[in-house]
């Protein structure tokens, strides 16, 4: 993936000319030089994509990046760490119980030119969105790091979100920097022009402001029963939306008859024991 020096879009690896604005592009790569506008804009590689990826950064002097409690894998010595409740216990209380994050937020900082790593916790890949003054909707996790100016919040997403197993809330980012989000499985991007889709509520990583959804059966009760699927999203508007190829509900499914029992272990089904 080739991310565009100007606008920040991401552009297929071997493209010359981006996407989104028509800049020329540089060398083919997933090497972004940095924005301008929040003066945070990061020099950054996104590596070993599309399963097992890791984000690297080159931080600047004085520079500073927030990142989810547990995100960082390595970074340089002079890098320092300084770990708070970001918006005060009321707003790491909301992020937490209410959208699925950790309490905890940190912030590294540099002292000089560094580098610091982060990867999610699960097999999956990394995508940058550029942020600029727009809002973006997170399902619970799938925040990584963001720019200082970007703040992330918690936005009530009604009953549809408890009946489709998601939870009552999603994350809200909003600002103007630089945001990474995480996803199980590799990344699908959709851009809506005011029309509609359905998708397992399970495999919606994030949408921006002017797209929504209604929880509904995907079909009749027989097929909601007994086909597998069971209720869907219908999304609909004009935005951008990120799917993730792999679900963790499903995955969570399958392994149960794999799981040892109360009365003895369970392999491929069958009680040992």
């Amino acid at each position: 993936m080739v991310f565009c020096a100007s606008c920040g879009s991401q552009n297929p690896d071997g493209s010359q000319f981006c996407t989104g604005c028509g800049a020329k592009l540089g060398a083919a790569g997933t090497t972004n030089p940095g924005f301008s506008g929040s003066g945070q804009g990061y020099e950054f590689e996104i590596k070993d994509r599309p399963v097992f990826s890791i984000l690297n950064i080159n931080l600047k002097s004085g520079q500073s990046i927030v990142a989810e409690a547990g995100a960082m894998v390595t970074m340089s010595s002079n890098v320092s760490i300084k770990t708070e409740m970001k918006g005060g216990l009321g707003g790491a209380l909301k992020r937490g119980v209410l959208g699925g994050e950790s309490l905890f937020m940190n912030t590294f900082t540099s002292n000089g030119p560094g580098r610091i790593s982060f990867a999610p916790g699960y097999p999956g890949d990394i995508t940058h969105i550029k942020m600029k003054g727009e809002t973006w909707f997170l399902q619970g996790g799938a925040y990584m790091c963001s720019s200082p100016e970007v703040s992330i919040d918690t936005k009530f997403q009604g009953l549809k979100g408890l009946v489709s197993g998601e939870g009552l809330f999603f994350l809200k980012a909003e600002g103007v920097g630089d945001l990474f989000i995480s996803n199980y499985g590799s990344i699908i991007e959709k851009d809506l022009k005011g029309e509609s889709f359905k998708v397992d509520t399970g495999h919606i990583v994030a949408f921006s402001s002017g797209v929504t959804y209604n929880v509904e059966r995907i079909g009749g009760w027989k097929s909601t029963i007994l086909s597998g699927e069971g209720l869907v999203a219908n999304v609909s508007g004009t935005g951008k939306v990120y799917l993730q190829t792999r679900c963790a509900q499903a995955l969570a499914s399958w392994l149960v008859p794999f799981m040892p029992s109360s009365s003895g272990t369970s392999v491929g089904g069958f009680k040992i024991g």
